[in-house]
C-alpha cells in the first residue's frame, strides 16, 4: 500500500490516520439499558399469558391437560407453565423484531409512524428481550424437570434437568426428541446471531449483513419447535390458527423484501460474483424468490383449509404424553 502523502504533494508521508470511531456508537451496555422497558414489558405479558394457562387449567379446558392427564394440577406444575408463558412471550417477541427487521432490510417506506433510528433501536432491544425469553423458557423447563427427579440425588437432579433442557439429543421422551433439538438449535443460533452486531466494526459490515440474514432461520426453527411441543397448538383450536396467521405478513414481507431489495447488488438482474464451480449470483437470488412465493402459498393453503398437521381433541384422555412420568 502506497504511503498517503500531504495535500501540497510534496512527497512527505502524512501522518496516520486518526480513528474515526463515531462518538455515539451503539454498544450492548446501551442498548441493555435501553431494553428495560421492552423487558418490563415482555415480564407483564409473560405473566399474563401465565395467568391465562393456570386459569384454563383450573378450569378444565386446558390442551395441555387433554395432553397429559397427568399434569392437571397447575400448583405442582406451576413451573411448567412459566416455562410454556415464557415460550410463548419470547415467540411474541420473536415475531416482533423479525417484522422490524424485515420493515427495516427492504426499500425505505415513504413515511414511517416513527423515526427509522428509533425503529432500529427497537429491533435491536426486542432481539436482545427475545433473547432473554427464550434462555427462561428453557430454564424453567429444566427447573421443572430437576422438581420432578425426586427420586435423584440433587446432583443427578441439576444434570437430568440441565442435560435434558441444554444438550442436544440427549431428551429422549416421545415427541421432544425432535422437537427440543429444534428449539435448542434456535436458541443456539439466536446468541452468536444477535451478539454480531455490536462487534461488526471487527468483523466488517458485510460479513455481519450476510451472517444476519441467518436470523431467519431462528424464527422459523421457533415456530417449528412450538408447533411440534407446544400442547397449546397441537389441537385444531383458535391458539393453533392465530399461530399460522400471524406468519403470513412475515411471509409476506420477506416476499417483497426479496422481489424489492434495498441494496442494488441483491437485485436479480445484478451482476453476481461466479466462483468456479458456483452457480451465478442471480440463480441464487431467483431461487430464494421462488421459494418465498412457495411458502407465501402454502401458508394461504394452509389457514385456508385448516389441513395444518393438527390433532383431534380425544374423546378419552391419552394414558401418556410427551412429557408423561415413565411407569414402572
Amino acid at each position: 500500500m502506497l504511503p498517503e502523502t500531504t495535500p501540497e504533494g510534496d512527497g512527505t508521508t502524512a501522518p496516520p490516520a486518526r480513528d474515526r470511531r463515531p462518538a455515539d456508537r451503539v454498544t450492548l451496555r446501551s442498548d441493555l439499558r435501553a431494553a428495560l422497558p421492552d423487558a418490563t414489558a415482555a415480564v407483564v405479558v409473560t405473566a399474563a399469558v401465565f395467568v391465562f394457562f393456570w386459569a384454563r387449567m383450573e378450569s378444565g379446558e386446558s390442551a395441555t391437560v387433554a395432553v397429559m392427564p397427568f399434569m392437571d394440577d397447575a400448583r405442582t406444575y406451576w413451573m411448567y407453565l412459566l416455562s410454556q408463558a415464557f415460550g410463548w412471550s419470547a415467540l411474541l417477541w420473536a415475531w416482533g423484531t423479525v417484522m422490524l427487521g424485515l420493515l427495516l432490510s427492504g426499500p425505505r417506506p415513504a413515511r414511517l409512524p416513527v423515526p427509522r433510528g428509533t425503529l432500529e433501536r427497537w429491533h435491536r432491544t426486542t432481539s436482545l428481550t427475545t433473547t432473554a425469553l427464550m434462555f427462561a423458557h428453557a430454564l424453567m423447563f429444566a427447573t421443572e424437570l430437576v422438581r420432578y427427579e425426586a427420586k435423584l440425588g440433587w446432583a443427578g437432579r441439576l444434570w437430568a434437568g440441565f442435560a435434558d433442557s441444554f444438550v442436544p439429543g440427549w431428551y429422549d421422551s416421545g415427541t421432544g426428541r425432535v422437537a427440543i433439538p429444534i428449539g435448542q438449535g434456535a436458541l443456539y443460533l439466536a446468541v452468536p446471531l444477535g451478539l454480531l452486531f455490536y462487534v461488526r466494526h471487527r468483523i466488517g459490515a458485510n460479513s455481519w449483513r450476510r451472517l444476519h440474514r441467518f436470523v431467519i432461520v431462528v424464527y422459523v426453527l421457533s415456530v417449528w419447535h412450538t408447533l411440534l411441543y407446544g400442547t397449546n397448538v397441537w389441537y385444531g383450536e383458535w391458539p393453533r390458527t392465530v399461530l399460522w396467521l400471524l406468519q403470513l405478513p412475515v411471509a409476506v414481507l420477506l416476499l417483497l423484501r426479496l422481489l424489492r431489495p434495498a441494496r442494488r447488488a441483491e437485485r436479480l438482474g445484478a451482476a453476481g460474483g461466479r466462483g468456479r464451480g458456483s452457480l451465478p449470483g442471480w440463480v441464487v437470488r431467483a431461487a430464494g424468490r421462488v421459494v418465498a412465493v412457495a411458502v407465501v402459498v402454502g401458508l394461504l393453503v394452509v389457514v385456508a383449509s385448516g389441513r395444518d398437521g393438527g390433532r383431534e381433541r380425544p374423546a378419552v384422555p391419552p394414558t401418556t404424553g410427551p412429557h408423561a412420568p415413565e411407569t414402572e
